[in-house]
């Protein structure tokens, strides 16, 4: 049985998660969504970083990002495209990247609405059609131009989040905190307003033959690799 829209946001408000945008119009946007862009710092963790500058990810929200990719090739019928767009260099994210062969990686970016413009070009893209994970005013140019916004909540920025707001930069602001299943929890309301969350899990669970063929062409994508170098976009190779 397909939950009714009301009764799936009202879960995600139980649990802290604020939705900005009425859910009717977010689910009017979900529709639009072709590929998902996710930030690093302070959206996979909680923006601590390690003597080397690494941060790092959860596999729940790992699994959660697949999940999501899955449930929109199962429904659209077509592979969504993943980035995750860093004003640092971290390993970490790299690694994730290869490993679930999402499409691109950009890093050192310092006005992020510059690699935005990159990925849409290269994908034929529009800004509505892009769903971003952001925290912090380093992301705000993207959260200014594309289509669906979610905000992974921290504790100790009040006037932030009320600037958000206020300026309409943001569709839902996340129950938890980042390093926390935040990233989880937005895949999850992404799913579940698409009213499609069961229907995916249960084809993860049968695994033939649906995911059989959405993992082998999910392996097929080579990631790439970019930073700015004398203000153009660079493919990088990079090595682990």
């Amino acid at each position: 049985m397909t939950q009714a829209i009301s009764d799936i946001a009202q879960i995600f408000c139980a649990q802290g998660g604020e939705f900005i945008t009425s859910t009717a119009l977010f689910s009017e946007k979900l529709k639009k969504i072709k590929a998902f862009i996710f930030d690093w710092d302070g959206v996979f963790n909680d923006g601590t970083k390690n003597e080397q500058g690494t941060s790092n990810f959860s596999e729940v929200d790992s699994m959660g990002i697949n999940l999501l990719r899955f449930g929109w090739w199962l429904h659209t019928p077509e592979m969504p495209y993943t980035a995750v767009i860093s004003g640092e260099r971290n390993v970490t994210s790299f690694q994730l990247v290869q490993r679930e062969h999402y499409n691109s990686c950009y890093f050192r970016i310092k006005h992020k609405i510059a690699a935005l413009e990159h990925f849409m070009n290269i994908y034929d893209l529009k800004p509505e059609q892009v769903a971003f994970f952001f925290d912090d005013a380093l992301d705000l140019s993207i959260a200014e131009k594309c289509g669906l916004r979610i905000m992974v909540r921290h504790q100790g920025n009040p006037l932030f989040r009320q600037y958000v707001i206020e300026n309409g930069l943001v569709d839902y602001i996340t129950g938890q905190v980042g390093g926390a299943f935040a990233v989880r929890e937005g895949c999850e309301l992404l799913l579940g307003l698409r009213q499609i969350h069961d229907h995916t899990i249960t084809k993860r669970l049968d695994f033939y033959p649906e995911y059989d063929q959405y993992l082998s062409e999910r392996q097929l994508i080579e990631s790439s690799f970019y930073t700015l170098a004398a203000g153009k976009f660079e493919l990088q190779n990079i090595f682990f």
